[in-house]
């Protein structure tokens, strides 16, 4: 097979290895489209989780499965699959135990391009296939299929970890793709007034469509203390982190959230960095304002659930899709634009159109 790849720290590149190995459970798969992520840049240019050598990037992917194991039951040849970013062993004691996404150790559940190779491939292989895999809705675009391995589940864990509720005050810390779909799950899930912190004109254009009220730009002062202005000094109920500035984020959140609160907390951090936050912000760590930050679940009911909200119109994730290529050699081109960011862009996907 032929993939792009972390050849090391700061280095990229396509390279041939051989197809990966089929257990009697799992399924090996083509991609139909893939989408890079901002993770991709955190792993390859500031060493967030150590260096990788010679590692197959990617773990944003829908595809044709070309290869299953003996046991696998609900899948076959041919079937156009969703594939989540996070693929647990299902059977591990880390999963029994409600933590799946850390099956096999701390965030071990995230195989694609941590422990093994990821989906910038012409072949990648899925473990626990019939737990992991969902069959593609007829008619689904293959680049709206990307966003369900990653950023839909992943921004709505944000409030699902701060038990976002209707009628709730929440701030949306960030507001790039994770963020927008944490914006949109509080929106499903009841919320009221909705505060979106960002600035790029096209990210706020489309948090207003997914349901944000206010919106936040950091450039106008410290956003603890704008949305404190905002709200008469009550502060929000939940806070939802998507982005922000690692080392005084966690503060912001807390300050400007009401005792007995919650914030939840899917941003990606820079595993070097250090997380400050104020006592005297925290309440003196007396707030009954709960932290709380988690790796998406993965597996194939999630999938199939999310995949139900965009066929039945309740979620429309085209609307982050900003670039589209067509072609495998593509692929570098889209990760450039997540490395640069220019200010036209949410997410761009590849249609790997030119696999057999």
């Amino acid at each position: 097979m032929r993939g792009f790849a972390m050849i090391g720290p700061n280095e990229t590149g396509f390279i041939e290895k051989d197809d990966p190995k089929l257990g009697h459970r799992d399924a090996l798969v083509k991609p139909l489209a893939v989408a890079p992520c901002t993770s991709d840049i955190h792993t390859v240019y500031e060493n967030a989780i150590g260096p990788r050598h010679n590692m197959i990037l990617g773990h944003e992917a829908c595809g044709e499965i070309v290869a299953v194991g003996d046991e696998v039951k609900d899948f076959k040849v041919g079937d156009k699959v969703l594939v989540p970013a996070v693929t647990p062993d299902w059977s591990d004691l880390n999963s029994q135990a409600g933590f799946a996404s850390h099956s096999g150790g701390m965030l071990a559940g995230w195989k694609f391009s941590n422990f093994k190779d990821g989906v910038f491939a012409t072949r990648f292989h899925v473990n626990d296939a019939d737990g992991n895999l969902a069959h593609m809705p007829e008619g689904m675009d293959p680049g709206v299929a990307c966003m369900l391995s990653d950023m839909i589940p992943t921004g709505f864990h944000a409030d699902e970890m701060a038990h976002v509720e209707f009628g709730d005050t929440v701030a949306v810390i960030g507001i790039g793709p994770v963020g927008l779909m944490a914006l949109r799950g509080a929106v499903l899930h009841g919320a009221g007034r909705i505060f979106a912190v960002g600035s790029r004109p096209k990210t706020v254009e489309v948090a207003k469509k997914y349901g944000a009220t206010d919106i936040v730009d950091y450039h106008n002062g410290d956003i603890a203390d704008q949305i404190l202005k905002l709200t008469d000094n009550k502060g929000v109920d939940r806070v939802l982190i998507a982005g922000g500035d690692t080392e005084h984020t966690f503060d912001q959140a807390a300050r400007m959230t009401k005792p007995g609160g919650s914030i939840g907390n899917v941003a990606y951090l820079n595993g070097n960095h250090t997380i400050e936050i104020k006592a005297g912000d925290w309440g003196v760590g007396m707030s009954n304002i709960t932290i709380d930050g988690g790796l998406m679940p993965g597996g194939r009911l999630r999938m199939e659930k999310l995949a139900s909200l965009i066929t039945n119109g309740r979620l429309d994730p085209s609307l982050m899709i900003t670039h589209k290529f067509h072609g495998f050699e593509k692929i570098p081109d889209a990760l450039e634009l997540m490395h640069n960011k220019p200010a036209d862009l949410i997410k761009p996907v590849v249609y790997c159109d030119d696999i057999d």
